[in-house]
Formats: structure tokens, C-alpha cells, sequence
């Protein structure tokens, strides 16, 4: 691809564009666009008409750009989350059905976890877990869970550039909380992100014993029954893993 001026390419001008869309926001202005994927405002007009011929944007009265159903649906019929979600949907419906609670199913991307997919009801307590959201591993119960089922190489990596940027956490506590991870089979954090709040996750392991997703609940803090969500977790967990074994069909 051609560069611009200031050395970036084509393709790196167009994922900023696609990628200035905040979460839970659809429509920009397309000042406001330009600015957010620091573009010149006639250079992003051009991006955007180009890529609404593709149905990726819509160009919209007012200078509005929407982002285009082109998007989604080339994102959910190619994702390669959409068989692990499909897996896993029954066994969250399951667990939510039983707690009327949140169920989170997340991925590890990098340094975060990503999450993938999430069941909630009215009632059931404050989740910061949002689908296509990210966390960073140390505060997340769903994360700790994904990392301490890693290759030893992956997990030293992760550590050795670790850098908690509220200065909360030093490496040595997460490595302590890794362990735990491993050794006990589950995560736990209780009051991290949000104080009356307790996350409990479970790997889903391959057949190398490497977690390719984690099931997890937030539930209240008070409500301390490990004895009953461990093992529904580690059931529904197994029953994911298998099904991915399994393959479609």
C-alpha cells in the first residue's frame, strides 16, 4: 500500500478510521472521527466514502458516518470466536439459569483478556465485563485464569514486562496469584474493580492442558458459596472443552 506523508500506510489509516468508534458508540461526526483517528478531515472524508462503497461505514446526513452492517456481519460469520461461543453457550446458560448472575466467557489477547461473550439479568450485580471489552490480566478473575494455564515461556514474558499502572500491584503478588491460580484449578478476586463484587473463573483447557478461554461469574461479594460455583464452573468448563474437541456438527 501507498504511504502518506507521514510514513503510514493505507491500511493503517483505515483501521484507525474503523477503530476511532469508542465502545457503545455507533455514530461519529465526521470532524469528530477525523480528530480521534488523527486524520486530516479531507483525508478521512475520502476513507469514508471509500469504504461505504463496501458497506464497511455509512455516510450519514450532517456529516454523520454510522459504522456499516458490512462490518458486523463479516466479523460474526468469520470470527474465531464464533465456534468457542457456540460451545459455550448452553453451559452459560446453565450457570445463569442456576445463579441469576453474570457469566463472562473470555479469550486471552496479549496481556488482557478479552471478552467474548456475557449473559447478564436484571438484578444481578454491577459487571464491568463487556462484550469486545478488555482487561488487563492482574484484575481480572477471567484473566488470572487464562495466564496461569500458559506455556512457563508465555507466562515469564507476561510477567517480566509486567507494570501495574495504578502502582497497586508489584510483579512478585501476581506471580503469587498465578500460582494459586494453577495449583488450586480456578481465579478469585474479590472487591478488585468493583468493591461488592467477587469473580470466580475456571479455564477451558486443550487437549495440551493450555486454557483457550475462561468461564467465569461475578456474583456479590456476600455471597461467598465456593463449594457450589467451583464445581458448576469446572462441569461447564469440561463441557466446552469437549465440544471444541468435538469440532462442528
Amino acid at each position: 500500500m501507498a504511504n502518506s506523508e507521514s510514513g503510514d500506510s493505507v491500511v493503517d489509516r483505515v483501521v484507525r478510521v474503523i477503530a476511532a468508534f469508542p465502545a457503545g458508540v455507533t455514530v461519529l461526526q465526521l470532524s469528530e472521527l477525523a480528530e480521534r483517528a488523527d486524520l486530516p478531515l479531507t483525508t478521512a472524508h475520502r476513507l469514508v466514502r471509500q469504504l461505504a462503497t463496501h458497506g464497511l461505514l455509512e455516510a450519514g446526513p450532517g456529516g454523520s458516518v454510522r459504522l456499516g452492517l458490512r462490518l458486523w456481519e463479516l466479523v460474526n460469520r468469520n470470527s474465531p470466536t464464533l465456534a468457542l461461543r457456540q460451545a459455550a453457550m448452553p453451559f452459560m446458560e446453565d450457570i445463569q439459569h442456576v445463579l441469576n448472575q453474570n457469566v463472562n466467557l473470555a479469550v486471552l489477547d496479549g496481556w488482557e483478556a478479552l471478552f467474548v461473550e456475557r449473559l447478564s439479568r436484571r438484578g444481578s450485580v454491577a459487571n464491568r465485563a463487556q462484550i469486545a471489552g478488555r482487561m488487563a490480566v492482574h484484575v481480572s478473575s477471567a484473566g488470572l485464569a487464562l495466564m496461569s494455564h500458559q506455556p512457563k515461556p508465555v507466562q515469564a514474558e507476561y510477567l517480566d514486562q509486567f507494570a501495574d499502572p495504578a502502582g497497586k500491584v508489584g510483579s512478585d503478588e501476581v506471580r503469587a496469584l498465578l500460582a494459586e491460580a494453577a495449583n488450586q484449578g480456578f481465579a478469585e478476586l474479590a472487591g478488585v474493580i468493583d468493591p461488592d463484587t467477587w469473580g470466580i473463573a475456571v479455564p477451558v483447557l486443550d487437549g495440551q492442558k493450555r486454557a483457550v478461554a475462561a468461564i467465569g461469574v461475578v456474583v456479590p461479594l456476600r455471597e461467598m458459596r465456593m463449594q457450589a460455583l467451583v464445581p458448576a464452573l469446572q462441569t461447564a468448563a469440561r463441557g466446552i472443552a469437549r465440544r471444541l474437541s468435538e469440532g462442528p456438527g
